[in-house]
């Protein structure tokens, strides 16, 4: 019996005992917490010892915490803004006002969907040409009321179907990244699940990137890179080992700026837990941010992305 297979059968076990429990009133709470801890400790060994494939396939997990359930727990409030004024609305990629431990803020976001209809309205989070108008739309309103800005990423990628770019989405992603250059306050990206290509990197050009511990981040889905390495998708899982896209791997390149921890088995395991972690690291580096001068500001976001990559920069 390999892990997986060990987790499921305690995983059955101790819901085995809280169902009894329940309709027996039994006091069965120390064999439960007996299980639930050999559960944790087996979650955290699996995940330790996660490939860069393994992590991918738990960044894309439908149950992944992201979208607006997510918004909803993180944020005191939310008061969403809708279409680009151009073409017209995209599900995948929302976004307007809120407020944040008191601290207003404005706030992007990708929406995967719940449901199955929700996941085709929203194309599994690859939003269209007007979902990135839209972005820079609210970037533009925020920078006007020099509000900080926080993105949260989830997405395989830009959809790249023919109305997409008959609406212009590489100049709308184009204009989403300078647009958050030249933002006048903080800018923070947290990459809740996967970050894939220029879909990811719209919304990630901010002066500080954080990271789930299995979220991932890459220019290419380690798929489509195989296809053009190897002529053949079924090389995935080794493209995934090349791409460098995994939170330690990126941690340690200079990409990203924290890797914020996740439960043991993923933060599919623990949605409130997951949103304090992001909570608590987003608060952490908007005080850090907030507190500098706006040319110093400017300086260091310029610096980053002159230097992006090469862990550290120079001066």
């Amino acid at each position: 019996m390999n892990e997986a297979e060990r987790l499921k059968v305690l995983e059955e076990k101790a819901a085995e005992l809280r169902r009894l429990a329940e309709e027996n009133g039994l006091d069965l709470s120390a064999e439960i917490a007996v299980l639930e801890q050999k559960i944790a400790e087996l979650r955290r060994a699996i995940q330790e010892g996660l490939s860069p494939w393994g992590r991918v396939q738990l960044a894309r997990r439908p149950d992944r915490p992201s979208g607006l359930p997510f918004v909803q727990a993180l944020c005191d409030s939310f008061y969403e803004l809708r279409g680009d004024r151009i073409v017209g609305d995209d599900p995948a990629l929302r976004g307007g006002f809120a407020k944040l431990k008191g601290k207003r803020i404005a706030i992007l976001f990708h929406q995967r969907g719940a449901t199955p209809e929700e996941q085709r309205q929203a194309r599994f989070g690859m939003a269209s040409a007007q979902g990135y108008w839209k972005a820079r739309r609210i970037m533009k309103v925020a920078a006007r009321l020099r509000l900080p800005l926080l993105t949260l990423i989830n997405t395989p990628g830009a959809y790249p179907g023919v109305q997409a770019e008959a609406h212009n989405i590489a100049g709308a992603i184009a204009a989403c990244i300078w647009q958050m250059l030249q933002h006048p306050a903080p800018t923070l990206a947290v990459i809740l699940g996967e970050g894939g290509s220029g879909g990811a990197v719209a919304l990630a050009a901010a002066d500080r990137v954080l990271i789930l511990e299995n979220a991932t981040y890459s220019v290419i889905s380690p798929e489509g890179a195989a296809s053009i390495l190897w002529k053949d998708a079924k090389f995935a899982e080794k493209a995934a080992e090349n791409l460098k896209l995994t939170a330690q791997e990126l941690l340690a390149l200079g990409a990203v700026d924290e890797v914020i921890p996740e439960a043991p088995g993923g933060a599919h395991t623990d949605f409130q837990g997951t949103v304090e972690a992001v909570r608590g690291a987003v608060l952490r580096h908007l005080s850090e941010l907030s507190a500098l001068p706006l040319d110093e500001l400017l300086r260091l976001r310029y610096k980053r992305y002159r230097h992006v990559g090469s862990a550290g920069g120079a001066d």
